[in-house]
C-alpha cells in the first residue's frame, strides 16, 4: 500500500501551481496594459509585471531552498479568471468601462494569489520553514499592495467616470427617441392632413358635375 501523502507534499503541489500562475500572468499583464486608457492603470499594471517576475524568481528561491527543481504544474484556476479577462477585452465598451472592467479582472487575479500565498505561508510556519514563510510573504505584500492600488483608481475617479458615460448615453438615447416620436407624430399629422384634403376636394368635384336631368333641363330650353 503507497504511503500517503503530506502536508509536505501538498506545499509542494501548491508551489508548483502558483509558479506556473505567476508565469501565465507574465502574458496576461501586458496585454491589461495595453488595454487601459488611463494612465495610472497602464501603469499600474506594467509595475506588476515587474513584481510578477521578482515573484517568479522568489518561487525559485523557495524550492531550491527545498531541494527541488523548480517546475510548474498548470494552475486551471488563474487560467480560467485570464480567460475571463480577454473576453472582457473583447467587448465593446466605452474607455472608462472598458479600465473599470480592467481592475476588476485584475483584482480577481489578485485576490486568487492572495489566499494561495496565505496558504503556503501558513503551511511553511508549521513546517518549520521560517525563510521560506518569509520570502513568500513579501510577496503576498506587494499582491496586497497591487490589489489596494487598483481599488484606489476604482474609487478615485474610473468608477464614477464609467457611471458618468452611462447616464450621458442614457440621456443621449433619450434625446433621439423624443426626435423620433416628434418626426412620427408630424408624419401622422401631415398624413391627416393629406386624407383630409383628399376627401374635400372629392365633394367639391362632384358638386360641379352637373346631374343628366339638368343637362336635359338645358337642351330642352335651347330648343
Amino acid at each position: 500500500m503507497a504511503d500517503s501523502g503530506t502536508l509536505h507534499d501538498a506545499f509542494l503541489d501548491e508551489l508548483r501551481d502558483m509558479f506556473d500562475a505567476e508565469r501565465q500572468l507574465t502574458k496576461a499583464l501586458p496585454k491589461l496594459a495595453r488595454a487601459a486608457t488611463t494612465p495610472a492603470l497602464k501603469t499600474a499594471f506594467e509595475t506588476h509585471l515587474e513584481e510578477t517576475n521578482g515573484h517568479i524568481d522568489r518561487l525559485e528561491r523557495v524550492f531550491e531552498t527545498l531541494d527541488e527543481k523548480p517546475r510548474g504544474k498548470h494552475c486551471e484556476g488563474i487560467a480560467g479568471i485570464i480567460e475571463e479577462g480577454s473576453s472582457i477585452m473583447g467587448e465593446d465598451f466605452d474607455e472608462a468601462t472598458m479600465d473599470a472592467c480592467l481592475i476588476a479582472s485584475g483584482q480577481r487575479a489578485e485576490h486568487y494569489e492572495m489566499a494561495a500565498y496565505g496558504t503556503l505561508i501558513a503551511w511553511a510556519r508549521v513546517m518549520g520553514h521560517q525563510e521560506i514563510a518569509q520570502m513568500l510573504q513579501e510577496t503576498l505584500d506587494e499582491e496586497k499592495a497591487t490589489d489596494e492600488k487598483l481599488t484606489s483608481l476604482a474609487e478615485g475617479g474610473i468608477n464614477q467616470e464609467a457611471g458618468d458615460a452611462m447616464q450621458s448615453s442614457g440621456e443621449a438615447d433619450d434625446e433621439d427617441e423624443e426626435e423620433e416620436d416628434e418626426e412620427e407624430e408630424e408624419e401622422d399629422d401631415e398624413n391627416a392632413d393629406a386624407t383630409a384634403g383628399s376627401g374635400s376636394g372629392g365633394a367639391v368635384s362632384e358638386q360641379k358635375r352637373p346631374t343628366a336631368g339638368a343637362q336635359r333641363s338645358r337642351t330642352a330650353g335651347r330648343n
